[in-house]
């Protein structure tokens, strides 16, 4: 045999060898895509909403923290001052806006789920609109995907304040997704794997937990939110952008042209001096932020950096520990509505460290209808009758829902009463005071309810 025909049949040989030994190794299987891991996933309602946060956003991106965020609606409803689109069209634009806003910072990784704008103080009307359990299983998928160490976002609770009902919204859905996207359990599909090729349901995602939930109060108050969470400055320099993070957070809002164009043309003409004066004048630029920690499942301070703790790697699936149920009467009345929702919400969550207004406040524009909703529970064994009156600041009138009414044996029921605030005057300058008024319930001449609330007159206010 000549010698190249000896070389070419060892060379076939030590390729059938390769490829036999190669057949017998452990092959790998497909693991989740790196490119979509984050360390921090900010959930927000609408674009612009993520300005809370911006100055922290380029402090962690300093430290070499991946990013993403999530807008729970394109903001179609909002103002245009940079031309004449308005609904789906503005929300468009408002997309774009978001995004060239976060690309100044170097995050690109965003994502919308397009729940619906909605104008109010009300999270149930805000959740009822976004279609709270589509949204929520979009959110759990985005958690499952990007696998964030940190939440942030709103804190979900009614405040004087603007206290936008979507802001709401946003922190509700992302403290379930927290809880629900290591549970295998929950929205299931997203966990299973294909059974044939090119499956077009089944995603093939794996449970990821997060470490911890922090949240920014849209509130007008500050003092109930010290001490619950790390606080930090936006005066320092940034080490890449070689500005203090209130800049870097100004430059990045210049994208936002749609809801302050009047504002950034003014800030377009200032010198840097000029600039630094107006954002020493006004605070919303330079005071300092300050974070509520939700939950640690890693140990760590309450005041700690927020990736105290915090190491790579999965944790394993930590179901939340759900409060008992407090012990109630038979016989009892109580505030509904977004109130006694969020009552529950902090118990089955396991966030009863919570700061939350006591008694329960609301900040509205004068002339319009206050609607107090009232849960009334009868759990004894007969029909009861009970009777509501209210006690008001001068000027305030009861339009309807006070008098005697009966509820049924062993059923709950709901209830309102409906009172027409004050106009508020135009010349008015001094801050309003909030006024409290209070409901009494009463059954077989014994109390059965006592209802505070704290309500703020303003000129101008998101409807309840």
């Amino acid at each position: 045999m000549k010698k190249s025909s000896k070389t070419l049949i060892l060379g076939f040989a030590l390729l059938s060898f390769a490829l036999s030994s190669a057949a017998q190794g452990p092959q790998a299987l497909p693991s989740a895509d790196e490119r979509y891991k984050v360390d921090l996933l900010l959930v927000v309602a609408h674009p612009d909403d993520e300005g809370a946060a911006t100055p922290y956003l380029a402090r962690a991106l300093d430290e070499h923290k991946r990013i993403a965020v999530v807008f729970g609606t394109r903001g179609s409803s909002g103002a245009n001052e940079a031309g004449g689109e308005q609904a789906a069209a503005l929300g468009a634009i408002r997309e774009i806006e978001a995004r060239n806003a976060l690309a100044t910072l170097g995050i690109t990784n965003v994502w919308f789920l397009g729940g619906k704008d909605t104008a109010s103080q009300n999270v149930l009307l805000s959740l009822a609109n976004w279609d709270h359990g589509e949204s929520l299983e979009q959110l759990v998928r985005l958690v499952r995907l990007t696998r964030p160490e940190v939440i942030l976002t709103f804190l979900p609770g009614t405040f004087i304040g603007e206290d936008h009902g979507d802001h709401q919204a946003s922190g509700v859905l992302a403290t379930e997704a927290f809880d629900l996207a290591g549970d295998a359990t929950a929205f299931p599909e997203q966990i299973a794997g294909p059974s044939k090729r090119l499956e077009p349901f089944l995603e093939n995602l794996r449970p990821w937990q997060p470490k911890k939930i922090y949240y920014f109060p849209d509130a007008d108050r500050e003092d109930i939110f010290r001490g619950k969470g790390p606080e930090y400055s936006v005066k320092e320099i940034s080490k890449s952008g070689k500005q203090p993070y209130w800049r870097m957070a100004l430059d990045s809002f210049r994208a936002h042209q749609t809801q302050a164009k009047s504002f950034l043309d003014k800030v377009a003409q200032m010198d840097e001096t000029q600039i630094e004066k107006m954002a020493t004048s006004d605070s919303f630029w330079t005071e300092a932020l300050h974070f509520v920690l939700g939950k640690s499942l890693v140990g760590g301070s309450v005041t700690g950096d927020i990736f105290e703790g915090v190491t790579p790697g999965a944790i394993p699936f930590a179901r939340p520990e759900v409060s008992a149920e407090p012990a109630r009467p038979e016989l009892l009345v109580e505030l509904g509505g977004p109130y006694s929702f969020y009552a529950e919400f902090r118990r089955a969550h396991g966030l009863m460290n919570l700061p939350h207004p006591e008694p329960p406040e609301i900040a509205l524009q004068g002339h319009t209808t206050l609607v107090i909703s009232l849960c009334v529970r009868n759990r004894t064994g007969k029909t009861q009758e009970i009777s509501l009156a209210a006690s008001l600041p001068a000027g305030w009138v009861v339009q309807a829902g006070t008098g005697k009414f009966t509820v049924a044996a062993k059923q709950p029921a709901a209830t309102r009463i409906e009172i027409l605030l004050p106009a508020v005057a135009e010349t008015e300058t001094k801050k309003p005071e909030p006024q409290e008024i209070s409901v009494h319930a009463e059954s077989n001449g014994q109390s059965i309810g006592e209802i505070r609330l704290r309500v703020e007159l303003r000129k101008r206010a998101l409807s309840q």
